[in-house]
């Protein structure tokens, strides 16, 4: 126990062992849970289950929580506008909730002349994207890139470019035509086994253009490419910069329409707003969800101005934009250009300086990358062969929860550090100090 972690009953307690029984009778078990912990409450980046015990919280809720738990700006706004009204339809009406937001919200891009359409989750605002793209070119350019790795979603439109995991797919064909998958520049095990991140970004670019478009589909019907800044679920990967602006430049070059998935690396989580901006890139369209309401439903489509352009009746919504979500959202920017995308840059440095060091002590680490408190540490079995260390990154992680320290998984074998970004430094070492301790055990069993 430290001064934030409480484990007065190893997890799952009682109570929560109740709740999972009566979960899986009750609920379809499409779900894959990372650990048996049954929430109950929680102040900041830290949590509490049924049972009493007290977490650090390095998940924020599946990176949705950028603000904490019950951020108090957060809870007055919503309280606020629930005294007011709750819903009136902005598909068919207006409110000037919606006004103010993408007002605040394009005074805190870098880029000008944008336009905003509401949608209520990431896969949303992907479905958003697909439509948004084929109208732009009047249905001429049907195709679409995406990337093996990514996950946008498991809508159909945005299932069709989700290429994490196969069972997300599994069952589902025929799903949306057109989606060409090609590989996500991994510096860390690039496809073309390259030698540095530079002749990786390359490698990929030049199959784009040499086996992409001169063998399988011409350039002038592909409407977008869509790729995500930093690929999340595919092992918190960040793309080399050459790439992203090749790939802008691939897609000025031809036509083609630029979209980022900032569901999970946007508002604020990688230090600034969006994470496209690390790459001094503008995107034609970006979507965004998560992170953008604290963890009230909503999500968003923000675009060029001459780019988002469907016509009246094509495409709408019932409760995107809902105004509850619109307010808690304005006071979660509000604290995100207020001071909170800075501490996600320095404490995002100070983890990974702190796993950097690990990794000289632990030869489980293979690598460590991250931009904020977007963090990716890949473990593996072997150095030289990389073989993904799956089973020990289960154990440290099971292992981490019944310690007190909420934290998951992404890709083959990474650790995915994504703590609210109102944590602490305190915070933040009670917590790294049972993650070390859990990777020097299964480092120690590997090398036994």
């Amino acid at each position: 126990m430290g001064k934030y972690i409480r484990i007065l009953t190893t997890p799952p307690g009682p109570k929560a062992k109740e709740i999972i029984k009566k979960d899986e009778e009750l609920l379809m078990q499409s779900y894959v849970r990372w650990y048996p912990f049954v929430v109950a409450g929680g102040e900041g980046a830290v949590v509490e289950d049924v049972d009493g015990n007290r977490y650090i919280d390095f998940n924020s809720g599946l990176v949705v929580l950028n603000t904490g738990h019950l951020h108090p700006k957060v809870i007055e706004a919503v309280e606020l506008q629930l005294k007011r009204y709750i819903h009136y339809s902005l598909t068919d009406f207006y409110y000037e909730l919606a006004v103010e937001y993408a007002e605040k919200l394009f005074s805190a891009l870098p880029w000008k002349d944008n336009k905003i359409f509401y949608t209520n989750s990431g896969a949303e605002s992907i479905e958003a994207v697909i439509k948004v793209a084929k109208g732009y070119f009047e249905g001429k350019r049907n195709y679409f890139i995406g990337f093996l790795g990514a996950f946008h979603g498991r809508t159909i439109g945005s299932l069709s470019f989700t290429a994490s995991k196969a069972i997300q797919r599994k069952f589902f064909f025929p799903l949306m035509p057109g989606v060409i998958h090609v590989p996500y520049p991994y510096p860390y095990r690039c496809p073309f086994n390259s030698k540095t991140p530079k002749e990786c970004a390359e490698n990929v670019l030049g199959y784009i253009e040499d086996w992409i478009f001169k063998k399988y589909v011409d350039p002038g019907e592909v409407a977008a490419f869509l790729i995500e800044p930093v690929q999340g679920e595919g092992g918190y990967v960040v793309p080399p910069k050459e790439f992203m602006t090749g790939l802008k430049k691939l897609a000025e070059k031809h036509g083609i329409l630029f979209a980022v998935d900032e569901v999970q690396s946007g508002m604020g989580r990688t230090g600034k707003l969006l994470a496209i901006e690390h790459f001094g890139v503008r995107p034609d369209l970006a979507a965004l969800a998560k992170g953008i309401a604290s963890g009230f439903p909503l999500g968003a489509l923000v675009g060029r101005r001459d780019v988002m352009t469907l016509p009246g009746g094509s495409h709408a919504n019932t409760f995107g934009g809902n105004p509850v979500s619109l307010a808690a959202a304005k006071a979660t920017l509000d604290l995100l250009t207020g001071g909170l995308m800075d501490n996600a840059r320095v404490l995002g440095e100070y983890i990974m300086k702190r796993f950097t060091e690990y990794m000289e002590k632990y030869e489980i680490i293979g690598d460590v990358r991250g931009l904020g408190l977007m963090i990716g540490v890949e473990l593996v079995r072997d150095r030289k062969t990389k073989e993904p260390a799956s089973k020990e990154l289960n154990t440290i992680i099971n292992n981490c929860f019944k310690r007190g320290v909420l934290v998951i998984g992404a890709g083959a074998s990474s650790i995915r550090i994504a703590p609210p970004l109102v944590i602490t430094r305190e915070q933040v070492d009670e917590a790294l100090e049972i993650i070390e301790d859990e990777i020097r055990k299964a480092d120690k069993s590997l090398k036994s």
